[in-house]
């Protein structure tokens, strides 16, 4: 790429760099500068026909009332409608003589088509966005393109760029041109070429396809002489108009890139040859597309540097209580799971270690899922502190997404290492846990011990929630704990996962509470409450607290004046947890578990 007076210069790609890679690098480094030229085969994948589709289903209804006492005759005519038009109609066939034919009055196309482009009834998510689509409406949103050119009636495009938030600027008649807004200055314009389905404007004939008006052939003109081309899903076939538009426009400003997936027509071959396009064949629109953005972000992680943790934290705090920033703070704890999730593979943590001690291979598993959750933990203790219950969801979508690292069961495996998939779900659950306890928010419990639910994969076991499937005991093995984290004399801790995760996760906290006493009571609150709901279960198996220091006599205390006793002061109906759902909202429940794991300190005492 050269630098020119009107900006950069990007070369089309030779036969050093696939054409994909080609693409990618120029739409990448040109952002707003490539506009898009989408036919009927990006929307097929939809549920919605391409032209040749709505002709063979005419051609099947023209039969069925020509020959109505013939049962047949509609699917005799679609296996071969060609044939069969032209021996009963006497002509060849083509899509813009049967649609003129069987609906010669724009109003009558408008009610015949709209059956091929609106959802059947009861079938709301039918005939809706593709990957294509939503993939282009991805490349809108970061500013890769601004302009699309359609042949296509439908609303996918539109749908697509709705869902993220985006209100496309639409010309789909004449009269629109003179009062929109100027293209570089909208987000995203939207000109439907043939007009809309539900417009009385559509273009379908070959007379109607044949001249564009000259207000849509001076906008048209000007998007193909100022801004470089993809093509997809377009045959050139039917559209002579926008065939004579693009082969008059020369010499290109910026490359054409022209993705064919299937027959290369004859006016498609013209085309690229006449402008030198870069032709990627073989790939259909949604894997064009989806490609495309997964390489324009791989470029960008190359030339944006990443944020950093304390960045990410002051980010978060300016956007907790701005509600026009939701949508920042959702990306910050996104992109804060995503760094745990790409580094979670069996290729980067792996589960089976035959020949090796625990040692060598859990110890840096344990570290690393520590390392990689290091930013989401920071936001998490700060953004559940300072939220107000309004971003609750956020959180707690970070901790399901953790949840599904173990949805599959690895071919062979360890099963103290397989385990260890739940360690970054259980890290993010104890930050969340102990930031409610801190902020006296601790109704968020409810939540955050109860969902997500799950169970083993294909174990046929019964769902649960995270304070039985996190209990720290059996995510991290004791034995191997001890090695990894023994006391600071050498000896064994009492409860080396409870200890650990104290204090691994002290430094995420530092900022909202820097007295070391309040931190480690907020964590043996955590610890206690989530034992009590651990232990409201008629499973005898699963009826296990989260084993940890606060069951040290000196913690839990002594004739009611300890940790014990505060919680089972607390137990009355207005106490908070009760409250917001746990233990079913039944007190009784939360005394009978209070019981519970009194029996069950009493019965395995430590210390």
């Amino acid at each position: 790429m050269s630098e020119g007076t009107n900006g950069p210069v990007v070369v089309p790609a030779g036969t050093l760099i696939e054409p994909p890679m080609a693409m990618a690098l120029n739409v990448h480094s040109s952002p707003g500068v490539y506009a898009l030229l989408l036919g009927a085969g990006v929307s097929i994948a939809s549920g919605v026909k391409t032209g040749w589709g709505i002709v063979e289903d005419l051609v099947g209804k023209v039969a069925a009332v020509r020959d109505p006492d013939d049962p047949d005759a509609r699917t005799k005519a679609m296996a071969d409608p060609e044939a069969w038009w032209e021996a009963n109609i006497g002509e060849p066939l083509n899509y813009s003589t049967l649609l003129a034919a069987a609906a010669p009055l724009p109003s009558s196309r408008q009610a015949m088509l709209a059956h091929y482009f609106e959802p059947e009834e009861g079938a709301e998510d039918s005939k809706g966005p593709t990957a294509a689509h939503r993939a282009i409406a991805q490349l809108v949103k970061r500013g890769s393109i601004r302009v699309i050119l359609t042949t296509n009636f439908d609303r996918l495009t539109e749908r697509a760029l709705q869902e993220v938030g985006i209100s496309p600027q639409v010309v789909s008649r004449p009269d629109q041109i003179k009062g929109s807004m100027l293209l570089q200055h909208s987000p995203v314009t939207v000109i439907k070429l043939h007009g809309d389905y539900a417009d009385l404007e559509q273009r379908n004939t070959v007379d109607e396809l044949g001249d564009y008006p000259d207000e849509l052939q001076e906008l048209l003109d000007r998007v193909l002489d100022e801004y470089g081309l993809i093509v997809c899903g377009w045959s050139a076939d039917w559209d002579k108009a926008l065939v004579r538009a693009v082969g008059s426009t020369r010499p290109r400003r910026y490359p054409l890139f022209w993705s064919q997936y299937g027959r290369f027509s004859d006016a498609a071959r013209n085309l690229t040859a006449q402008h030198k396009a870069v032709v990627i064949d073989g790939k259909s629109a949604d894997e064009l597309f989806t490609g495309l953005v997964r390489s324009v972000e791989a470029l960008d992680r190359l030339t944006t540097a990443p944020i950093t943790r304390d960045i990410a934290v002051v980010q978060l705090k300016r956007a907790l209580p701005d509600p026009v920033r939701r949508i920042e703070l959702f990306d910050l704890v996104e992109q804060a799971v995503d760094q745990i999730t790409s580094r979670s593979t069996l290729e980067h943590k792996p589960v089976l270690a035959s020949a090796d001690p625990r040692p060598a291979t859990f110890e840096p598993n344990v570290l690393g899922y520590r390392a990689d959750s290091d930013t989401l933990l920071h936001l998490l203790a700060n953004g559940v502190f300072h939220d107000d219950g309004t971003y609750d969801h956020v959180w707690q979508r970070a901790v399901e997404r953790l949840v599904r690292l173990r949805d599959t069961t690895p071919s062979s495996y360890n099963e103290y290492l397989e385990k260890l998939r739940h360690l970054p779900a259980l890290l993010a659950t104890w930050t969340i846990g102990v930031a409610a306890i801190l902020s006296h928010r601790e109704e968020l419990l409810a939540k955050a011990l109860y969902r997500p639910e799950w169970t083993y994969p294909h174990s046929g076991h019964p769902l649960q929630g995270p304070a039985w499937y996190l209990n720290p005991t059996w995510v991290l093995d004791t034995d191997a704990m001890h090695n990894l984290h023994p006391a600071s004399n050498g000896s064994r801790l009492p409860y080396p996962q409870s200890n650990w995760l104290k204090e691994t996760l002290r430094e995420p906290f530092r900022l909202i509470e820097p007295s070391d006493i309040a931190y480690r009571e907020a964590c043996a609150r955590f610890e206690f409450v989530t034992s009590m709901i651990a232990m409201d279960t008629d499973s005898s198996f699963m009826g296990y607290p989260w084993a940890g220091e606060f069951l040290l006599d000196s913690i839990w205390g002594y004739d009611d004046n300890g940790l014990a006793g505060t919680i089972g002061a607390e137990l009355t109906d207005t106490w908070p947890l009760l409250a917001a759902g746990a233990f079913g909202g039944d007190l009784s429940r939360a005394q009978n578990s209070l019981t519970g794991l009194t029996a069950w300190k009493r019965n395995n005492r430590r210390l």
